[in-house]
C-alpha cells in the first residue's frame, strides 16, 4: 500500500536525508532537543495519523475511535503511573498550548500570574508581552538574586502578597538550579493561588528521581515530550484530580480541538521507555555529564551564572572572551557544535544577541557519551570561543567532532533507501 518517500518525492527525501547528516555530524548541545527512539519514531509516523478523534475516550464526535481510544487511556495510565499523579491530559499539542489551556481554564482575562522573567530564566509563554499570554494576563515577574544568581524566593513572596496572583507559576527554560517546590507551595497558599509548575525541561529528570518533583506541591504541572522525557514533539498536563474537568473542558472545546492521535500513541511509549531502569540510569548520566561539562568550560576562565549547574544545562557568560551569545553560537557552529544563543540575568545586550550560551547534555548523553567525551566537548568549546580569529583551529575541531561523532551514532544506522527519520 505504502510507497517509498524517495519515489514520491525525491527533494522532501533528500532533504531528510541531510538533516539526518546534520544531526549524525553535529554535537547537539541545545538543552530542549533530543533523539526520539525509533519505537517513538514508528508510533508517530503510523497508522493513526489518518483518525480524527475530536473529544475524549468514549466521549468522542466521530465513530471508528475504539483504537483511539485504548492508546488515549493506555498514555494516560502511564503518565499518571510514571508522575504519581490523580489526573492527566495527554492531548496537548505544545507546551506552549498546554499552558495556555491552563490560564484558559483557571483565569479570567486580566487576571495576574505571577512568574518568573523571560530575561531572568522563564519562558515566552510565562507573560512575554509578545506572546498571548502577556497580552491577555498580567504577569508579574520575578527573577534571581543578583549575587547569586539563583531564584531569590523572598522577592516571589514579597511580589505575592503585593500583587495577590490567581496562579503562581514555576519553571523556567534556562535556570540551571534546583527548583524549591515547597517554598513555591508555601507562597502560593499565603496568598490563596493555584501553584502550577511547568517542569517541560526538566521532565525527565524528575521521571527519574534525580530532581525533586512537583506533584506533593503542585495544584497542576505541564511538560512537553521532547526535551528530557525523549518523545514525540507534544505537551501533557498532571494535575489534582479536583481540576481534571477543569482542565479537559480548556484543553477540549477550549483551545484544541481534533487531537493528534499518531502523537499520542508515541507519548504511550515514551512513557513506558520512561518507566524502564535503563531511563533511570540515562538520567543520572544527564547530571554527571552536565556537571563535567560545567567544569571543563569554569576551568578555561568561562563563567557561568550562579556558578554552576544542578541539572542538564547551564548558562554560559561569554562577555569575558569580548563576544555575544550570538557570535559565540555561530563560531560553535562553524565548528559543528551546535548550541543556542540566550539572554543571561540583568543583560544589557537585546534578546536576539544576548551574551550567553546555553549548552545542555540531553542529547549528547543519549548518543552514549559519558564523562570523558564531555570533558572533550568542553576543551573543543573553549577552545573556539577563546581563539575567534582562528578558521584553521576551528576546521580541525570540526573534524575532531565528526570523528567522535562517527563512533557514537545517533541511531544504528546512517542512511539506508527508503528510511529516513
Amino acid at each position: 500500500m505504502e510507497r517509498k518517500l524517495r519515489q514520491v518525492d525525491n527533494e522532501v527525501a533528500e532533504i531528510l536525508d541531510r538533516e539526518l547528516q546534520r544531526q549524525q555530524q553535529s554535537l547537539v548541545m541545545i538543552p530542549s532537543e533530543n533523539y526520539a527512539s525509533r519505537a517513538v519514531m514508528a508510533a508517530t509516523g503510523s497508522i493513526m495519523t489518518n483518525k480524527y478523534a475530536e473529544g475524549y475516550p468514549h466521549a468522542r464526535y466521530y465513530h471508528g475511535c475504539e483504537f483511539v481510544d485504548q492508546v488515549e487511556e493506555l498514555a494516560i495510565a502511564r503518565a499518571k503511573q510514571l508522575f504519581g499523579v490523580e489526573h492527566a491530559n495527554v492531548q496537548p499539542v505544545s507546551g506552549t498550548q498546554a499552558n495556555m489551556a491552563v490560564y484558559y481554564g483557571l483565569l479570567q482575562h486580566g487576571d495576574t500570574v505571577l512568574a518568573m522573567a523571560l530575561d531572568q530564566g522563564g519562558h515566552l509563554s510565562h507573560g512575554n508581552r509578545a506572546n498571548f499570554s502577556g497580552r491577555y494576563y498580567h504577569f508579574v515577574p520575578y527573577g534571581v538574586d543578583r549575587e547569586t544568581e539563583q531564584i531569590d524566593y523572598d522577592q516571589v513572596e514579597a511580589l505575592a502578597r503585593a500583587h495577590q496572583p490567581k496562579i503562581v507559576l514555576a519553571g523556567a527554560s534556562a535556570y540551571p538550579r534546583t527548583l524549591d517546590f515547597p517554598r513555591l507551595r508555601q507562597i502560593a497558599d499565603a496568598v490563596g493561588a493555584h501553584l502550577m509548575v511547568d517542569m517541560a525541561h526538566i521532565a525527565g529528570l524528575i521521571a527519574a528521581g534525580v530532581h525533586p518533583s512537583p506533584v506533593p506541591y503542585a495544584d497542576i504541572i505541564t511538560s512537553t515530550t521532547h526535551k528530557t522525557l525523549r518523545g514525540p514533539r507534544g505537551a501533557f498536563i498532571l494535575c489534582r484530580q479536583e481540576l481534571a474537568k477543569t482542565i479537559d473542558k480548556a484543553v477540549f472545546p477550549g483551545v484544541q480541538a481534533g487531537p493528534l492521535m499518531h502523537v499520542i500513541a508515541a507519548k504511550a511509549v515514551m512513557f513506558k521507555e520512561a518507566m524502564a531502569p535503563e531511563f533511570i540510569a540515562y538520567q543520572r548520566q544527564v547530571i554527571a555529564n552536565a556537571r563535567v561539562l560545567a567544569e571543563g568550560l569554569t576551568g578555561r576562565g568561562f563563567r557561568l551564572v550562579s556558578g554552576g549547574t544542578d541539572n542538564h544545562l547551564m548558562l554560559v557568560d561569554v562577555r569575558g572572551q569580548g563576544l555575544t551569545g550570538r557570535t559565540a553560537a555561530d563560531l560553535l557552529r562553524e565548528a559543528n557544535i551546535i548550541t543556542n544563543f540566550n539572554t543571561i540575568p540583568f543583560d544589557t545586550q537585546p534578546p536576539t544577541h544576548g551574551s550567553g550560551i546555553r549548552p545542555g547534555s540531553p542529547a549528547v548523553t543519549t548518543r552514549g557519551m559519558k564523562e570523558t567525551e564531555m570533558a572533550r566537548i568542553a576543551h573543543w568549546m573553549a577552545d573556539v570561543l577563546l581563539s575567534p580569529q582562528d578558521n584553521a583551529l576551528r576546521m580541525n575541531v570540526r573534524g575532531e567532532v565528526q570523528t567522535l561523532c562517527d563512533r557514537f551514532p545517533i541511531y544504528d544506522y546512517m542512511t539506508r533507501e527508503g528510511e529516513y527519520v
